[in-house]
């Protein structure tokens, strides 16, 4: 028989070893904090200084026009001072171009979003569904003076213009269809935006349609339901925050499109309630004037500026407060 001790147990190994554990290895975890805490706050200060630059700049057309005399004053003249605010400066012709060309886009681009949407994840066959999700998402690669000078060049003439003279003879007694039918407007520029935006706003309504619980899909065809059915009152219904969110950020990029609304919105510094036409946007306007204008205009089209930034703040702040109130009725988890 062996008399030979038996040997101690070994402690348990250490499941930390190997890991870094101590010393400049847990530098990395404080490291890491404030670097990404230090680039969030670069964004905010590069916000902040733009938006007091802007302000500061445009701040004498303010002091004279006052803020809301100069969002809703519709005359805008010129002045060629160097020292002092001599011209009138009223915005709301500007506003008005860039709100009516934004909804036109949004009201048209948002239905066939979604019925492009919903045909990709339902309907298509996967070998149709994949080449043309990447046709629809290569359009958002087209720069917008292609698309302004396709739709002043071809679209317009050979497909716009005569639906609207047929929509003005037909609706014309309608003030928003009220004539003359004229080669550029607000209805062109909108239709244009819509094309534009129409990617974007496809692509994330296709991934908020593609991630809803099958399970739910498979329980409503197992009670009876259609496709159409299941499709407008399981998927859509549990997407719509989403689609909701991808509007918004549809609509954000049409308030700031400038070239290819430069080009069909006619350029004019009135307004009318004719979709017919023709007015500016605020990008539009100060992209036309602002490389020959004067001291005193350059600082009015800061104040252009200001405004655009104001709406577009108050446009993705809107966004956010929808998406997250739908978010707590639908228990989206990504809002």
């Amino acid at each position: 028989m062996s008399t030979e001790a038996p040997e101690a147990p070994q402690a348990p190994e250490d499941p930390r070893r190997g890991t870094l554990t101590s010393g400049k290895g847990r530098l990395a975890d404080p490291i890491f904090k404030w670097v990404v805490a230090a680039c969030g706050t670069i964004v905010l200060v590069i916000l902040a200084l733009m938006v007091i630059r802007t302000t500061s700049e445009a701040w004498p057309i303010f002091a004279k026009e006052g803020f809301f005399g100069f969002l809703l004053g519709d005359e805008w003249t010129a002045g060629g001072s160097r020292t002092e605010i001599t011209g009138t400066y009223g915005a709301w012709p500007f506003i008005y171009g860039t709100l009516i060309t934004s909804v036109i886009a949004i009201a048209i681009a948002l239905p066939l979003s979604i019925m492009v949407a919903v045909y990709l994840t339902h309907l298509a066959p996967r070998r149709i569904a994949k080449p043309l999700s990447y046709t629809v998402e290569l359009l958002a690669a087209v720069p917008s003076v292609i698309f302004g000078l396709w739709g002043l060049h071809w679209f317009l003439p050979n497909v716009m213009r005569p639906f609207f003279d047929w929509l003005e003879g037909t609706m014309g007694w309608f003030f928003l269809f009220e004539g003359p039918v004229r080669g550029v407007g607000y209805f062109p520029a909108g239709i244009v935006l819509a094309i534009m935006i129409l990617p974007i706003m496809t692509a994330i309504i296709r991934e908020v349609v593609a991630v809803q619980p099958l399970e739910q899909q498979m329980a409503a065809y197992a009670l009876g339901s259609t496709r159409w059915e299941v499709i407008t009152k399981v998927v859509l219904p549990a997407s719509f925050s989403g689609i909701v969110a991808a509007a918004m950020l549809g609509l954000g990029r049409a308030l700031g499109e400038t070239i290819a609304v430069l080009m069909l919105i006619g350029g004019s510094q009135g307004w009318g309630a004719s979709l017919f036409g023709t007015g500016s946007s605020m990008a539009s306007h100060i992209a036309a004037t602002f490389g020959e204008s004067s001291p005193e205009t350059r600082t009015a089209l800061m104040a252009i500026g200001v405004a655009l930034f104001l709406v577009t703040m108050i446009v993705n702040i809107l966004a956010r407060v929808i998406v997250w109130r739908l978010g707590q009725f639908t228990g989206d988890a990504a809002v």
